[in-house]
């Protein structure tokens, strides 16, 4: 008897980013135990509900938003992505220092490095960081002189 050949499963990153692209919440949430940890420029997410909120909120402001892996590396329980993200700024966008920026109507393109560590083919702990500056400079915001983003 031969052996058959079954294709492999998809890892929960990239099942993830599946799902954002689809803005699929539910799918999303099928990739995070209930104690998982999701870390961001904005906020540090614990447990599923508040990262759901994380992700419904983003879709938000960005609703047309897509990811594309640019790179990616797996090394045991670390699974490394980077990625360019695009999107138009059409909804309430959470900024650094808990401002909420309104819609801009402008697009934005940005690179971004995510790290994932998996327990038991599910996201135990992500952290997402990017350039927030090119992001702001893209939504046509400077900072304060607080550090706080505001319309230029």
């Amino acid at each position: 008897m031969g052996e058959q050949e079954t294709a492999a499963r998809p890892d929960v990153a990239d099942r993830l980013f599946e799902a954002i692209n689809a803005h699929d919440l539910d799918a999303v949430m099928r990739c995070y135990p209930p104690d998982a940890v999701l870390v961001t420029p904005e906020i540090v997410a614990e447990g599923r509900e508040q990262i759901a909120s994380y992700h419904a909120h983003m879709w938000e402001g960005f609703p047309d938003v897509k990811l594309a892996v640019l790179g990616k590396a797996v090394c045991g329980d670390l699974i490394v992505i980077e990625a360019l993200s695009a999107a138009t700024h059409s909804g309430p966008y959470l900024a650094l220092g808990g401002d909420v920026v309104q819609a801009t109507g402008r697009m934005v393109r940005v690179r971004s490095c995510w790290l994932f560590t998996v327990e038991d083919d599910l996201i135990a702990s992500q952290r997402l960081y990017y350039d927030q500056m090119q992001t702001f400079t893209q939504l046509g915001l400077t900072l304060s002189n607080g550090g706080r983003p505001f319309p230029s």
